[in-house]
């Protein structure tokens, strides 16, 4: 399972005490809401599925999923009305939507990144965790936790993203944003290293996004093609080739973009509209 089984493990844990059931509820729904909006702004395709509260407990729980072959976990998702479950939450063999009685269930596998679980009071009452409520009466209160495997995250968006010979990150998350390749030293373009030197280092100070996420590969005893190959593999999400045309009258760079493979020819204008997005 690659980096999946990585021995490193970072979770966002989160506990939650309310003074009712329906505060308690709402703070729930508000932090799946959260996490559905922190996978909407990485661009991962994502699914909460219906989960078992397991030895945790409660009465409410729902996993977060990024759909893959690689998954451990299998799934049920409707076609019609896109109600979804872990399988260990439904009955063996059941094909039939219960949500919307119309649609048909279909096996998947996910990985799981995020998992929420509403408590009740199971151990806020074995605690003792008492409150004064606005009757002034002790009231116990109810619970909520919530977790985000951060390093999961991390290794499923490879998982999930990546080709056979690219890393894609999460532009969010990818470890630099940018990637300079100046010219191997001794060719023809030699002269393009400065240009590249100077293009590394403005788009870095000019743009603030960018701040700090400019490379500079300057292994220039080796090839174009090599420190390209190496550019795919630690997944910068954009890499900026400097050669011949950056020589021009008019200069252009080659401009590969990682997460679609497109590869075009923009002005330094054009290059820097494209990363302010």
């Amino acid at each position: 399972f690659g980096l999946l089984r990585g021995r490193e493990f970072y979770m966002k844990d989160m506990y939650s005490f309310d003074i009712n059931e329906e505060a308690a509820l709402h703070t729930y729904h508000s932090v799946c809401q959260s996490y559905r909006r922190i996978f909407d702004r990485l661009g991962l395709k994502w699914v909460q599925v219906q989960a078992a509260t397991g030895n945790i407990g409660g009465t409410l729980s729902h996993e977060f999923q990024l759909p893959a072959d690689i998954g451990e976990d299998q799934l049920l998702v409707c076609g019609n009305c896109g109600f979804s479950a872990n399988v260990e939450t439904m009955e063996p063999g059941q094909t039939e939507c219960s949500e919307c009685q119309t649609g048909t269930l279909t096996e998947s596998k996910g990985i799981e990144v995020g998992h929420t679980f509403y408590l009740g009071t199971k151990y806020s009452q074995a605690f003792k965790a008492l409150f004064v409520n606005a009757s002034n009466v002790p009231a116990v209160a109810e619970m909520g936790c919530f977790g985000l495997g951060v390093t999961r995250i991390l290794a499923a968006s490879i998982e999930v993203m990546s080709s056979e010979d690219a890393i894609r990150w999460p532009g969010l998350i990818a470890p630099y944003q940018v990637c300079v390749l100046p010219p191997k030293k001794g060719s023809k373009a030699n002269e393009a290293t400065l240009v590249a030197e100077e293009l590394a280092q403005s788009l870095g100070n000019g743009l603030p996004n960018l701040r700090g996420e400019v490379v500079l590969d300057d292994r220039v005893q080796m090839t174009i093609g090599k420190r390209l190959k190496d550019a795919k593999i630690l997944g910068y999400p954009y890499v900026v080739v400097v050669g011949q045309k950056a020589l021009e009258d008019q200069p252009s760079f080659e401009v590969v973009c990682q997460q679609s493979g497109e590869t075009m020819f923009l002005s330094k204008e054009g290059l820097v509209d494209l990363l302010r997005k």
